[in-house]
């Protein structure tokens, strides 16, 4: 479990085949220094097992279906990304519940440079629109943000904004996003929960579930 409070922007400085999924190798000095074989750390959102470490780099598995359904699958060595360590039990939630495992992936469609901050605009898979409200939480690569605007029910392009703070512009890898770069995307926990609780109170009875 994540917060999306990102710890530090690592780099990924070797892909390697693992049958038909990736053996990646991430230059994070923080998060390797004290890296343990078997926990979790979070590649730009993307829940990833620790299966070895040096003093500054960690090594991970990545699977085929992971690869397929995330950003992290179009990755090349030098792709820079945000790196946070699993939240330990009775700390502080400084974001919101994440839990590393991606629902889909958007395109920036728009950045629009403040005076001391940026806004992004981003498509959104149209099966998550539902789960992406204004005000609400959301996870862009592992970062924890709050949704600035959405697009409304009826568009058929459905989007989403983000604005970004000086210190995530400095902190994630969000400050160097351009129109057309893929994210990683996932959606409030809760919102999941809700979802699945109204399909089923709206399946026919003795229907199929």
């Amino acid at each position: 479990m994540f917060t999306g409070i990102i710890e530090e922007m690592g780099e990924i400085t070797a892909i390697a085949p693992a049958g038909d999924g990736w053996r990646l190798t991430v230059r994070a000095p923080r998060a390797a220094a004290d890296a343990v074989h078997g926990e979790s750390i979070a590649v730009s959102g993307v829940c990833l097992t620790v299966v070895g470490s040096t003093a500054d780099t960690f090594d991970t598995d990545v699977m085929k279906q992971t690869l397929d359904v995330a950003a992290i699958g179009s990755a090349t060595v030098g792709t820079r990304v945000n790196i946070e360590k699993a939240m330990p039990v009775g700390a502080r939630l400084g974001g919101h519940i994440v839990q590393g495992h991606v629902d889909g992936v958007g395109d920036v469609l728009e950045v629009r440079p403040g005076a001391q901050w940026s806004v992004l605009r981003i498509s959104l898979p149209t099966d998550l629109a539902p789960l992406v409200v204004d005000k609400g939480s959301i996870s862009v690569d592992g970062t924890s943000l709050t949704v600035s605007a959405v697009s409304v029910p009826a568009d058929p392009s459905p989007w989403f904004e983000v604005s970004l703070i000086p210190e995530t512009l400095a902190a994630t890898t969000l400050g160097s996003r351009a129109v057309g770069d893929r994210v990683n995307l996932e959606t409030d926990i809760l919102a999941r929960h809700v979802e699945r609780l109204l399909a089923f109170r709206a399946a026919p009875e003795g229907g199929s579930r």
